[in-house]
C-alpha cells in the first residue's frame, strides 16, 4: 500500500494481496482503474472449507481448532469470519488468536493449548510467511497439527498446506509486467484471482506429530516432502 501510495504514474503489479479491493489497491477486478493491478490471493468460504476439511483429517479427533491471524493484515477478518462459518458447519470450535508482533507468538501459542485447540489454521500473510519457521517450530513444541496457505511454510517444517501456488502467481505477475512494457496500460487489466492451488504434506513432521497421514490424502497431495 505503501508504494501505491507514493506514486499515481508509475505502474506497480501486485501479487498475493488479499481482497485488493477492499485493501484498496484497485476500485475493481474487472476494471482496476489507476496504475495498479496484479494477482489477488484467495480468501475465499470455499478455501477456509477446504483448509478445515484437511486439517480434520489430519486430526479426527480435535474438537476445537484454533486461527492465527493478524488483524493488521487487509482482508484477514473476512477469511477468520469464513473460517468461523466453515467450522461450524464441520461441527467444530473456532478458537481466535490474534497477533501483531513476533514476539507474542510464544504467548498464543500457550493460549492455544491451554485452551485445548487439537489443530491450527495459519492465516496466510506477509507476516505469517516471514515468520514461518518460528510457527513451524513452535506448532512442533506444542504437539499442533496446523496447516498453512502455502508451501514454503511446510518446506520450513509445517506439516500441511493448501492454498494458492506461489510460484503460479509470481509467473502471472510476470505476465503482466510483460503486457505493462509493451503498452498495456495497468487500469486496463484485469487483477487475476488463483486458478492453481497445491496440497503440500511434510512427512518428517508428520512422524514428529505421531501422526499417519493416509493414502488416500497422500495421493491428492502435489508434493510430499519426506
Amino acid at each position: 500500500m505503501a508504494t501505491k501510495q507514493a506514486t499515481t504514474t508509475i505502474p506497480i503489479v501486485f501479487t498475493t494481496v488479499i481482497n485488493p479491493v477492499g485493501a484498496g489497491f484497485v476500485a475493481s477486478l474487472a476494471r482496476p482503474g489507476g496504475n495498479v493491478t496484479g494477482v489477488s490471493w484467495d480468501a475465499t468460504p470455499e478455501l477456509a472449507g477446504k483448509q478445515l476439511e484437511l486439517l480434520r483429517e489430519l486430526a479426527p479427533r480435535a474438537s476445537r481448532v484454533a486461527v492465527l491471524w493478524n488483524p493488521d493484515t487487509a482482508g484477514s477478518a473476512a477469511f477468520v469470519q469464513y473460517t468461523g462459518v466453515a467450522a461450524q458447519a464441520l461441527g467444530l470450535i473456532l478458537q481466535s488468536v490474534e497477533v501483531r508482533a513476533a514476539e507474542e507468538f510464544r504467548a498464543a501459542f500457550d493460549t492455544m493449548v491451554k485452551e485445548r485447540a487439537g489443530g491450527l489454521v495459519v492465516l496466510g500473510s506477509a507476516f505469517t510467511y516471514n515468520h514461518r519457521e518460528q510457527l513451524a517450530r513452535l506448532a512442533a513444541q506444542h504437539h499442533l497439527p496446523a496447516i498453512y496457505g502455502n508451501r514454503d511454510s511446510v518446506v520450513a517444517g509445517g506439516l500441511v498446506s493448501y492454498g494458492a501456488s506461489l510460484l503460479d502467481q509470481w509467473r502471472r505477475a510476470a505476465v503482466y509486467v510483460d503486457k505493462i512494457l509493451k503498452g498495456a496500460k495497468p487500469a486496463d487489466l484485469p487483477v487475476e484471482q488463483p486458478t492453481k492451488f497445491d496440497l503440500v504434506i511434510n512427512l518428517k513432521s508428520a512422524k514428529a506429530l505421531g501422526l499417519t497421514i493416509s493414502q488416500s490424502l497422500l495421493l491428492r497431495a502435489d508434493e510430499i516432502i519426506q
